[in-house]
């Protein structure tokens, strides 16, 4: 179970799906993170995760989640796995998960713990993020937990009618937003920024902040 005074910060910062707080309630996000900080876990803050990656601030986490408007059952693909802090709230939310990985050692590592508490609905892959999952589209939702200039073609052809994509946007050295796009039944996008962001940048296969 998460310390409640960091749902309580979530709820003060607006977040108010409550399908999405019961999530990270349910969850610790000490389990996620390295012994040396987790007695910080349930601060609002990214914490690392080894190899120069972190684990997202919790309220970015709930706010992408809450962006998703996912319904259970719903095919999500998340470019990122990192700590599989944000693989375990989607699948908290009865998603049929499918998780991709740049980092052999933090996708394994994340692997083991999620497959002890879900051992359904999760499918891992070491890869190239920038490439998605082709196999396995189209997605209801896509979530991207690093920041590319442009949000990837392959990604957003992986798209499904009526879907949505939430990802960082923008370079590394420039303000970056939080991005909804969401697919029109002309294939048009309907896009709206979020949130001002800082993520570590997307590179070819996927470095991660979450």
């Amino acid at each position: 179970m998460e310390d409640p005074r960091l749902i309580d910060a979530l709820r003060a910062q607006g977040i108010r799906d409550q399908r999405v707080l019961a999530a990270m309630t349910a969850l610790s996000r000490a389990d996620f993170v390295e012994k040396d900080v987790r007695t910080h876990a349930w601060r609002d803050e990214p914490l690392p995760i080894g190899e120069s990656q972190t684990i997202s601030q919790p309220y970015v986490v709930a706010l992408m989640t809450q962006a998703l408007a996912l319904e259970p059952g719903e095919r999500v693909l998340e470019v990122g796995t990192g700590s599989g802090y944000q693989t375990a709230v989607l699948l908290s939310l009865g998603a049929d998960v499918y998780t991709v990985e740049l980092r052999p050692m933090l996708a394994e590592r994340a692997r083991r713990r999620l497959t002890q508490t879900f051992p359904q609905n999760l499918h891992t892959r070491v890869g190239d993020g920038w490439l998605g999952w082709p196999e396995a589209a189209p997605f209801d939702a896509i979530i991207v937990t690093a920041a590319p200039e442009e949000i990837p073609q392959a990604l957003l052809a992986q798209l499904r009618r009526g879907g949505r994509l939430v990802a960082p946007v923008g370079p590394p050295d420039a303000p970056q937003q939080l991005v909804r796009a969401v697919r029109q039944g002309d294939d048009s996008l309907a896009t709206e920024a979020l949130l001002s962001v800082r993520f570590v940048p997307m590179t070819r296969g996927t470095a991660r902040s979450g």
